[in-house]
């Protein structure tokens, strides 16, 4: 018997090349479930907002507080350009988006008008260890 070969050793998983399949609406919810029955407020909202932006990992975690809040409130579009194609993208924030970047930045300290002060980026964990 002449076994067809094989690309990739046996026991090895194939891996999966090109564009992946987006997730499901059941996925989504089941991560947003999983990410609030941990307490992973910082985590929630930037999951959040990557599913609203549809942007890349490397122009989600560039984006800083400042560009998204404007005083006491958070904007309702904001415009991040994006780093392989130098565009700018412009996304709305919606609702369930704001509360979740809200409770974040709330449970970090300070108020929302004193978190647009700070330049940090979204993604560094300054402040409450989520």
């Amino acid at each position: 018997m002449i076994l067809p070969l094989r690309a990739e050793p046996l026991g090895m998983p194939v891996k999966t090349v090109g564009t992946k399949r987006p997730f499901t609406q059941k996925q989504i919810w089941a991560i947003r479930f999983f990410l609030d029955h941990e307490g992973r407020v910082r985590d929630r909202a930037l999951f959040d907002l990557a599913i609203d932006s549809k942007l890349r990992g490397c122009d989600l975690v560039k984006i800083k507080i400042g560009d998204l809040v404007a005083g006491p409130e958070i904007h309702m579009r904001a415009i991040v350009v994006q780093q392989k194609t130098g565009r700018p993208v412009q996304f709305e924030l919606t609702n369930d988006v704001r509360a979740s970047l809200l409770a974040w930045l709330e449970r970090r300290g300070g108020t929302v008008c004193y978190s647009a002060c700070n330049i940090a980026p979204l993604s560094r964990g300054i402040g409450v260890q989520n």
